[in-house]
């Protein structure tokens, strides 16, 4: 009977994620991987920790994590970066798949407050809008920098929202991309005292932080 999932353990990830892939018979387009752990080096050999992945076979039905990956893997390779794609989640109808990327050039990806990670994001899924017709957006991260970013944005929300509460004057952000608004707008959406709005144009919008007409 065939497997349908494995984990497997080896000396690095990409090792592990090799060897998954032969026990299952599979490549990596139609599998979604997710990294146990990273695994870490010991001292003269002692104490060290070997990666472990868990590897799941995707259903023949969800084809865009495939096509997704494979774009993936095309742009990595014309870049000429050192760095693992593997599929994170196949997502379905409402949300599209999550592309994990990790490696020795992640930082390159990533850029400065995330800039070349969203262009990079946004070149995949132009390319498979060719592809593809009506998909949801293909999300990519590296490093989990996104889910990093955001929990540093609630953070940051919070901390202005207690200033503005105090000094009763509006705090504007730093410019920010749509989704990084977003979640600041999120964050505050049912704060008590504070309400959030976006000003300026393109590029340069920002989120403004202000007492509520009825904040205390």
């Amino acid at each position: 009977m065939e497997k349908d999932s494995i984990q497997i353990s080896a000396a690095t990830v990409e090792e592990a994620l090799e060897l998954a892939l032969r026990e299952l018979d599979a490549d990596r387009e139609e599998v979604a991987v997710e990294v146990v752990s990273q695994g870490r080096p010991g001292f003269f050999g002692i104490g060290g920790e070997q990666a472990r992945v868990s590897v799941t076979r995707l259903a023949s039905a969800q084809g865009l994590a495939s096509i997704a990956l494979g774009a993936i893997n095309s742009l990595i390779l014309k870049m000429g970066v050192s760095v693992l794609a593997t599929i994170k989640s196949s997502g379905n109808e409402e949300e599209g798949p999550v592309i994990d990327v990790q490696g020795e050039d992640s930082a390159l990806l990533i850029g400065k407050r995330g800039e070349t990670l969203q262009a990079f994001q946004y070149l995949v899924n132009l390319g498979l809008n060719k592809a593809v017709q009506s998909h949801p957006v293909v999300v990519i991260d590296v490093e989990k920098y996104k889910e990093r970013r955001a929990k540093s944005l609630e953070a940051l929300a919070s901390r202005v929202a207690d200033r503005v509460k105090k000094a009763g004057k509006p705090i504007t952000l730093e410019p920010m991309s749509p989704a990084e608004r977003r979640l600041i707008h999120m964050a505050l959406s049912d704060h008590p005292s504070v309400t959030t709005e976006s000003v300026g144009h393109g590029s340069q919008r920002q989120v403004s932080v202000m007492l509520r007409h009825d904040g205390s």
